[in-house]
């Protein structure tokens, strides 16, 4: 399994950020090709690093990039910059069950 986990710091309107993000980028991002599991997971502390956290799995490596290079991923892309503002780094990894 490859997972791609977006780290989405502290928005400046976190109302905002929460409404774009449910209703116009989860569903964009769910038509990524190959996506086996999407999970999101929020820091309840009041200073926390990170705002929100999702997790995005393919079964593979190929497939992850290949999803990442399709017109959807280009568009997924391209739509960060409108709601995560104040930035979102990414990470992409093989994951493994021990």
């Amino acid at each position: 399994m490859v997972r791609l986990l977006v780290l989405y710091n502290p928005p400046e309107d976190a109302v905002a950020f929460d409404k774009y993000y449910n209703e116009n980028h989860i569903p964009l991002a769910k038509q990524l090709p190959g996506l086996v599991r999407y999970t999101i997971s929020r820091n309840l502390a009041a200073n926390a690093q990170y705002y929100l956290i999702a997790e995005l799995d393919w079964a593979d490596m190929a497939s992850a990039q290949a999803a990442l290079r399709s017109p959807v991923g280009a568009a997924c892309a391209a739509d960060v910059a409108k709601f995560a503002t104040t930035g979102a780094p990414s990470l992409l990894f093989e994951v493994a069950e021990v």
